[in-house]
């Protein structure tokens, strides 16, 4: 089934994808909209991971402040060329992930930077809270491991559900992956820090 312009149009205002990789996406998902974005998400992180090994030694440092002063954040955000720093996909990312910084306060980037006596304490934590109830083993290990995600979507930045989709369906990280694809590059956050006044 041939995609039509209109739905062309409308699949590309939501990924962001090329005229010719939505028309590919919605070819190969017979007209279905949902799955040609999740056709098009999968092409971009196979896309991304054969990047992965690039190099990325450009990007931007932005700073979010709060209206009221109190409150802000510093990201660093990099990829592989001052060209791509420059585009507004990179600089929409940049932006999105400092307001995030600050409206979220994560402790890392990413689930790999979680120090290994981080994760043993949380998980005695866990353990210790369910001490008194008598479950098999292997059950309180699922249980721990599930309170272990739910740890990494509240502290690392890449894990967190993106502030600004109401659905709850976008991890930040998605956002990197969707940056990524629109670019063609490497696309890496490398730090941040977030300010409060007395905090």
């Amino acid at each position: 089934m041939a995609a039509d312009a209109k739905t062309v149009m409308e699949l590309r205002e939501r990924t962001g994808a090329g005229v010719m990789d939505c028309k590919a996406a919605l070819n190969a998902s017979n007209g279905n909209l949902d799955e040609a974005a999740e056709y098009l998400r999968k092409k971009g992180l196979a896309d991304a991971k054969k990047r992965s090994g690039r190099e990325a030694k450009e990007g931007l440092v932005h700073a979010y402040l709060h209206p009221d002063g109190k409150l802000g954040a510093l990201v660093e955000v990099n990829c592989e060329t001052d060209f791509v720093a420059k585009t507004d996909a990179f600089r929409e990312l940049v932006r999105d992930l400092a307001m995030q910084v600050a409206a979220t306060s994560p402790t890392y980037v990413s689930r790999d930077e979680v120090p290994a006596t981080v994760l043993e304490k949380e998980r005695e934590i866990y353990r210790g809270q369910m001490a008194d109830q008598k479950k098999p083993p292997q059950v309180l290990d699922k249980i721990v491991e599930g309170k272990l995600e739910k740890f990494f979507a509240d502290q690392c930045l890449l894990e967190q559900v993106f502030i600004k989709d109401a659905s709850g369906k976008t991890k930040v990280k998605d956002l990197v992956d969707l940056t990524n694809s629109k670019t063609g590059e490497r696309v890496v956050v490398k730090r941040f820090a977030r300010f409060r006044i007395g905090g």
